[in-house]
Formats: structure tokens, sequence, C-alpha cells
């Protein structure tokens, strides 16, 4: 026992001449040569609402079978005046918020993504059809800088910061088109078309094209959406609706139209196409 102390002070002192060299239990690291291939596992942040309460909402993503990263209530307390979230599980862990997922070229969104849940009920089905309940200026307000630093301290693209309904369109619609995606972007946390390339590449483009329909889902895949080789009617209507929620939030009923396949072009001309 004397002799294996001894051997991790010395380790220890080694590192401390050449910081090279880490000491663990019974053995140490040499760290002269990093590999250039290494890239950071978290490429993409999913957004997305809990369509429960606080309790019932910590109760799920606490569970063995749910979970994300962060969670964010409607009005978070506040340490040292600034709004807390809570961190349910490690960034350098997996949690299971994704589920069968797909985003320009990448499957398995939870092996490679940060899951951020924010406490909201989605929505309550009406005579007149869903209503969707809104986000806190609080919860958004925590919800920024923590975006920021997740970032900054991975390099996250804009277009890869997205919502459930984006990497999963058939399966679900959250955070909804309540959403603040155009102020988030605005900041430089989350991808939005430029007006103006908007409103110019629509006057290019007719209404009545036979060919819209597929016109804006070729669009859409090569911008980054999962979209099988045959598509039922449902289904291109649902990956179009997941769209629209996230850029055209006035009009998400899943119907292509000359503004939307705009929309989708100028994101193409700013971001680029999905490798």
């Amino acid at each position: 026992m004397r002799i294996r102390c001894l051997l991790l002070a010395l380790f220890a002192l080694a590192g401390c001449q050449n910081g090279h060299y880490e000491a663990r239990d019974g053995y140490a690291v040499d760290k002269t040569h990093p590999a250039l291939g290494a890239r950071p596992r978290v490429k993409v942040v999913v957004l997305h609402y809990t369509a429960e309460d606080l309790p019932s909402s910590l109760a799920t993503l606490t569970d063995r079978e749910v979970s994300a990263h962060y969670l964010i209530p409607a009005h978070p307390s506040r340490w040292r005046g600034q709004p807390a979230v809570w961190q349910l599980v490690p960034e350098s862990q997996l949690a299971w918020h994704a589920g069968p997922s797909f985003w320009r070229g990448a499957t398995r969104l939870n092996d490679t993504s940060i899951g951020i849940e924010l406490v909201n009920p989605g929505y309550r089905r009406t005579p007149g059809g869903l209503v969707w309940q809104p986000y806190t200026p609080q919860q958004i307000a925590a919800l920024t800088p923590l975006l920021r630093d997740i970032v900054q301290r991975y390099g996250i693209l804009p277009v890869n910061i997205v919502g459930h309904s984006d990497v999963a369109p058939q399966r679900k619609q959250d955070p909804g088109p309540l959403f603040p995606w155009q102020p988030l972007a605005s900041l430089g946390l989350g991808a939005w078309p430029a007006a103006e390339r908007v409103a110019a590449l629509r006057q290019g483009i007719r209404d009545d094209d036979p060919a819209l329909t597929q016109r804006l889902l070729n669009a859409l895949a090569r911008y980054g959406y999962g979209l099988p080789e045959t598509l039922t009617a449902r289904q291109q209507q649902k990956v179009i609706a997941a769209f629209q929620m996230h850029f055209r939030p006035a009009d998400y009923r899943g119907i292509a139209d000359a503004e939307t396949l705009a929309i989708a072009e100028a994101l193409l001309e700013k971001y680029g196409e999905a490798e």
C-alpha cells in the first residue's frame, strides 16, 4: 500500500512537471498525442414541451424510461439574482428524450443531442380546434442563457437548434407554434430566413404550380428533415406542418404553398444543405 501511494505521488509530481500526464488510480495517462479527429458528442439541441404540470414533469423525466438534460419550469426560481434551471442528466451522458428521430443525415438523436424540456401543457382541444398554451417570459429568460452557453461550448450551428417536431414530425408537435423561434434566432440561437430573400423568392413561385408539393418536400429533405422514399398524403402534411410551426406559425395546416417553399429555399441559401 505504501509503495502504491508512493507511485501515485510520483505520477502526480510528474504531472505537475509535465502537463501531458494525468495521475489516476493505479495508472497514469499520457496526453502527449491528442487526436485531430476528436469531435464533441453534442451537435444538436432538441427543444420540447412537457405537456404536463411541474410535479408530473419531474416525475416523468426522472423515471427510467424518459429523461432530458434540462427542465425549465414555467416560473423558475432564482439563485443569486439569476434564473435557475434543473439539470436532470449530465451533458456527458445520454438522455432519452428524442426517441426515433432524424436530422440532417443523423439518426438516433439521443446520441448526439442535448434535450431541454419546458414545462408547458402544450394544447387543449376545443370545438374550434387546438388552443396552444404560451411560454412564460420567465421561461424564455432562463432558456436564453442556457442555450447560449451550450452553443458556445459545443459550437452548435443555428440549424441544429431544433424542436422535437423537426426531428420526429410523424410523432411529435412540440414545442408547438407558440415557441419563440424568431426572437431566439435573432440572438444567434437558431436558424431563421432573411425576410427580403423570402419575399424575393416568393415572387418566382406560382401557387398553382402542380409540382409545388413535391418541390417543397424536396427542399425540406435537403434542409434536413427526414422523409421516407414513399409518403402518404397524411405523412406529407405532418412534415410540412412541422416546418410551418417552426418557420411560419401563422398557418401550419401542413398545406404546401408558395410562401412555405420560399421560406425553405431562403433557409437553404442562408445555411446550406444537409450533408
